[in-house]
C-alpha cells in the first residue's frame, strides 16, 4: 500500500493557457481554399514590394511601374491588417483599393499624399500586430526580422507614391494616426489598463517617460537649444555619415525595436504585453516615413535602419534580461505563469 506525501499543490505551467479573446470565425471555411488564397496574398506581397523597391534602387525598370505597385501594395496591407484585427474586409479593403484606383487614375497630389499615409499607417502597425509571442531569444530574433521585413515593405510603398509632401508635418500625422490605431486595438487585446500589475506598469510607464522625454528635448533642441549644442549634434550626424554611412535614429533604437523585443517577450505570458508592443509603432513609423522625402538617399536609410536595429535589438534583449527573468528560487515559484496562446499569425486576433 503506497500512500501520497503532502506537499503544495504546483501549477501545471507545460499547457498553454487558452486564448483570452473571442475570435471571430473563419471567413473561408475550406482548408484548399484558405491556403490558395494565403499564397496569393503572400505573392502579391512580394511581387508588389519588389515593384515598389525599383523606385528606391535603380535596375532599370520602368517608372510607370512605381504606382501601381504601390497601390497593390496598399491594398494587400489593408487585407493583412484586416483580418488580422478580424475586421470587415469588405468595408475597408474596399474603400482602400477606390483610394488605389482614383491616385493611379488621376496623379492628383492630394489622392498620392493620402496613399501614401494610408500605406504608412497600415503597414507600420501590420508591423507589429503581425508578430507572435515570443518566449526564447531566437523566437526573439525571428519576430524581430518579421517586424524589419514589414516595416521595410511598407516604407518602399511609400516611396513609390513620390507625393510632394512636408517630410516632417507628414511624419508627425502618421505617427499620431497610426499610435491612436494601435491603441485602439490594443485596448482589447491588453485587457484595457487595468489588466496591468505593478512590475508592468512600471516597465509600461520608463518606455512612456522615455518616448515623451525625448519628443520634448528633441523638439527643445531644434528650437530653443543653444548653438554651440546644436553645432556639435551636426557635426556628429555629418561626422557618422561621412565615416560610417548612417546615423543611428533614437526613437528606433531607444523607443520602438526594444519595446518590440520586450512586448513579444512580455506576450509569451501575459496579454498586457501587447501595451508595450503599442511603443513599437514609433519605430516601424519612422522607418515606413523616411523615404517620403525625395532627397533620402536609399543607401543611408538601409544603413541608419541596420544600426538603428542592432542597437535597438541589444538594448531590448538586455531589458528583457533585467525585467523579465525572475530571481531567485523562490521568485521564480512565485512570479511563474503558465504560457499564453495566441492565434496563428495568419490567423485573427479578435
Amino acid at each position: 500500500m503506497t500512500t501520497t506525501q503532502p506537499g503544495r499543490r504546483r501549477l501545471d505551467t507545460s499547457v498553454p493557457t487558452p486564448y483570452e479573446v473571442a475570435t471571430r470565425e473563419p471567413r473561408v471555411t475550406s482548408a484548399r481554399w484558405s491556403r490558395l488564397l494565403l499564397l496569393a496574398i503572400v505573392a502579391l506581397w512580394v511581387l508588389s514590394t519588389a515593384g515598389a523597391a525599383t523606385s528606391i534602387v535603380d535596375v532599370g525598370a520602368p517608372s510607370w511601374l512605381w504606382r501601381p505597385s504601390a497601390a497593390v501594395l496598399m491594398v494587400t496591407y489593408s487585407v493583412i491588417l484586416t483580418h488580422r484585427v478580424g475586421g470587415y474586409m469588405r468595408i475597408w479593403v474596399s474603400l482602400t483599393a477606390l483610394l488605389a484606383l482614383a491616385t493611379v487614375a488621376t496623379g492628383m497630389n492630394g489622392l498620392l499624399a493620402a496613399s501614401a499615409g494610408v500605406t504608412a499607417v497600415i503597414s507600420a502597425v501590420s508591423a507589429v500586430l503581425f508578430t507572435r509571442p515570443a518566449r526564447t531569444t531566437p523566437q526573439v530574433l525571428r519576430e524581430y526580422v518579421v517586424m524589419l521585413a514589414l516595416c521595410l515593405s511598407g516604407a518602399a510603398g511609400v516611396a513609390a507614391w513620390n507625393a510632394a509632401v512636408d517630410a516632417r508635418a507628414f511624419g508627425l500625422l502618421v505617427m499620431a494616426v497610426s499610435v491612436t490605431l494601435a491603441l485602439s486595438i490594443v485596448w482589447r487585446l491588453g485587457s484595457g489598463l487595468h489588466g496591468l500589475g505593478r512590475s508592468h506598469l512600471k516597465l509600461l510607464v520608463i518606455v512612456a517617460v522615455v518616448a515623451v522625454g525625448l519628443f520634448f528635448y528633441g523638439s527643445f533642441v531644434r528650437e530653443s537649444g543653444s548653438p554651440a549644442l546644436q553645432d556639435l549634434l551636426d557635426d556628429t550626424i555629418v561626422w557618422l555619415r561621412q565615416n560610417v554611412g548612417g546615423v543611428p535614429r533614437p526613437y528606433e533604437f531607444l523607443i520602438g525595436f526594444p519595446a518590440l523585443v520586450v512586448g513579444t517577450s512580455m506576450r509569451a505570458r501575459y496579454r498586457e504585453g501587447w501595451w508595450v508592443c503599442v511603443f513599437s509603432v514609433v519605430g516601424t513609423v519612422i522607418v515606413v516615413v523616411s523615404l517620403i522625402d525625395p532627397k533620402a538617399y536609399p543607401s543611408y536609410f538601409a544603413l541608419s535602419t541596420l544600426y538603428s536595429a542592432i542597437i535597438g535589438l541589444v538594448i531590448g534583449l538586455a531589458i528583457r534580461l533585467v525585467f523579465l527573468t525572475p530571481r531567485g528560487r523562490r521568485a521564480a515559484r512565485a512570479v511563474q505563469q503558465s504560457m499564453r496562446s495566441e492565434p496563428k499569425r495568419t490567423e485573427p486576433l479578435k
